[in-house]
């Protein structure tokens, strides 16, 4: 524990999410996908922190995140796990891990099954097993990219009629026993050698599977428009969904207190969709996973949902979201002040500690210290936040910016001291 902790950090974490006032504001980094830092950052952290041993792991290779080592979680005073973590392994898990070298030429380690290719203009290019390339980092990136693995069109682009949708194999998303009983040990193993709040993500969306099934322009008409084809979709979505939560919640329930969902409602100034359209649509989908999880589990339900969403908060709240993420405090109506006032009491905000927009990249580190000083004062009374940049920690971040904000969330954070 830390000078004048008197909580373990579980127990901070449940605090937070039960609206009470624990020690001092839970903190995460990398507990999921959005929460995270890029590996590039990661690296120029542990040389300006001079952390000199370990390891920089690319678990995430889509967006290149890196997983913190111990030494980084216990600096910044983190408090939340990813299940899935693989720097605390418990047992053989059936993943390895090859070197590779990051953009900036950084030595790391990814999945042995990552094989990037050059692409002969500096980029790189990653294939599936039929030879196609799926994803594409161009020269100069610092991400791969999805690239178009249907000839240009997603998988059920051309379908007319609700009847068409049940010749997709919606059977190849429900998730197998042999990784869940991974998960399990994993969680297991966790809970009983440490005392971090442990989060696991399932992947779960309606919104953007939609997205990626039918193409962005044409699921909004969907949903619009064409609402017995878009319900057609959306129960053969539920069915895989229900069909993995329950796998997880039986699996993790005595050893997970976060577990988390994400799909992206929002843009810069609004929601993607009329909160009328959510009710209507997506609502009720949400609203079955969620309360599925409830009944049958003490986890908390967390939400990933970047943008502008305040016109959906009630909701989304209604529906049973415990915890949102990631609190985009830069988008249009998603003021701190605003937030807290008008939700604070029925829902957690996991995130809005740092906007990554504009303040954490380029900001002085007296400056994002005074920034992140402010929005945790709004944010910290009566419980119900956890403390968190906005999004994912970019490459060409500062390496004393991010050390800035961390120390200024612990500092800052503190309710009452042992």
């Amino acid at each position: 524990m830390g000078s004048g902790e008197w909580m373990s950090r579980r127990e901070r974490v449940l605090a937070a999410l039960r609206h009470e006032e624990p020690d001092r504001v839970p903190i995460d980094l990398g507990a999921m996908a959005s929460t995270g830092i890029h590996a590039v950052a990661y690296a120029a952290l542990k040389r300006y922190l001079g952390l000199k041993g370990g390891v920089v792991r690319v678990y995430d290779t889509g967006q290149v995140l890196a997983e913190p080592e111990k030494e980084v979680l216990e600096l910044f005073h983190v408090d939340v796990l990813d299940v899935t973590r693989s720097l605390e392994p418990c047992g053989p898990d059936g993943r390895r891990w090859k070197p590779w070298v990051l953009p900036d030429g950084t030595p790391c380690e990814v999945p042995e099954w990552f094989n990037p290719e050059p692409d002969g203009q500096g980029g790189w290019v990653l294939r599936d097993a039929s030879g196609r390339v799926v994803s594409r980092m161009p020269s100069g990136g610092y991400y791969f990219g999805g690239v178009d693995s249907w000839h240009g069109k997603p998988p059920l682009a051309n379908i007319k009629s609700p009847e068409e949708v049940d010749d997709y194999n919606w059977d190849a998303h429900k998730v197998g026993d042999a990784y869940v009983e991974w998960v399990r040990r994993k969680a297991e193993h966790l809970y009983r050698t440490t005392d971090y709040a442990l989060m696991f993500s399932t992947y779960a969306s309606f919104h953007e599977w939609g997205q990626g099934l039918r193409g962005w322009s044409t699921w909004l008409v969907d949903l619009t428009f064409r609402r017995s084809l878009a319900s057609k979709i959306l129960d053969r979505m539920l069915e895989v969904h229900l069909h993995n939560v329950r796998k997880y919640v039986e699996a993790l329930k005595e050893y997970v207190q976060v577990i988390e969902f994400g799909d992206d409602l929002g843009t810069q100034i609004g929601p993607q969709i009329p909160p009328k359209v959510y009710r209507e649509t997506l609502k009720p989908y949400h609203e079955e996973l969620f309360q599925y999880v409830k009944k049958h589990s003490k986890m908390f339900v967390f939400l990933h949902s970047c943008g502008s969403i305040y016109a959906l908060i009630p909701d989304l709240i209604d529906a049973g979201v415990d915890a949102l993420n990631p609190v985009q405090i830069s988008a249009k109506d998603m003021e701190p002040e605003r937030l807290k006032r008008e939700f604070g009491e029925q829902v957690t905000f996991w995130g809005g500690g740092c906007d990554t927009q504009r303040v954490l990249p380029f900001a002085k580190p007296s400056e994002v210290a005074e920034h992140v000083k402010r929005n945790v004062e709004v944010f910290k009374p009566g419980g119900g936040f956890v403390f968190v940049q906005v999004h994912n920690i970019q490459p060409h971040v500062p390496p004393e910016n991010i050390v800035a904000m961390f120390k200024a969330a612990y500092e800052h954070g503190w309710y009452r001291r042992a």
